[in-house]
């Protein structure tokens, strides 16, 4: 979880491939509308967002109700979307790439190919809730590399129930 250029969607696929796990990034379940909106430069409110959450938790659902599990790349910017995941299924665990507001601003602006203009990174600051002590996961600083990431969230992360 985290704003626009942290990283989510390559440690999301590595920690996923470390770990044999299915991989969904939660930018292909964003209805047309959600990504025109975005690619015109307007931010996304709870209603936008609502029919994305709504696919996002019935996929960790189904992930869980299999047994196997999975791994998802998704903005997770509010408590209240975590809080929707984890009722989906159980051992939901978070991992926060935590990263200084100019440096996701200049990775999102570098990137090619992707229908968020880097004008729209602080709309998602400006919403975020960090991920709090008393939810399950780690926080961790996106300026280290994806495979130090991965290593780092691979120990900490609980032995499969």
């Amino acid at each position: 979880m985290g704003v626009a250029g942290t990283g989510k969607s390559t440690v999301g696929a590595l920690l996923a491939q470390r770990l044999s796990l299915p991989f969904l990034e939660a930018d292909d379940l964003h209805p047309a509308a959600n990504r025109a909106k975005m690619a015109q430069g307007r931010p996304l409110d709870d209603e936008d967002r609502r029919p994305w959450l709504m696919a996002l938790a019935d996929w960790v659902s189904k992930a869980t109700e299999s047994g196997r599990g999975g791994v998802v790349a998704c903005s997770a910017l509010k408590q209240a979307y975590r809080d929707l995941f984890l009722r989906a299924g159980s051992g939901v665990w978070f991992l926060y790439l935590a990263l200084d507001p100019t440096v996701a601003q200049q990775r999102v602006a570098r990137r090619t190919g992707h229908f968020m203009p880097a004008r729209l990174e602080q709309s998602q600051y400006a919403v975020l809730e960090p991920l709090r002590s008393d939810e399950p996961g780690l926080t961790v600083n996106a300026d280290a590399t994806p495979q130090a990431i991965v290593d780092e969230a691979a120990t900490a992360l609980p032995a499969p129930r």
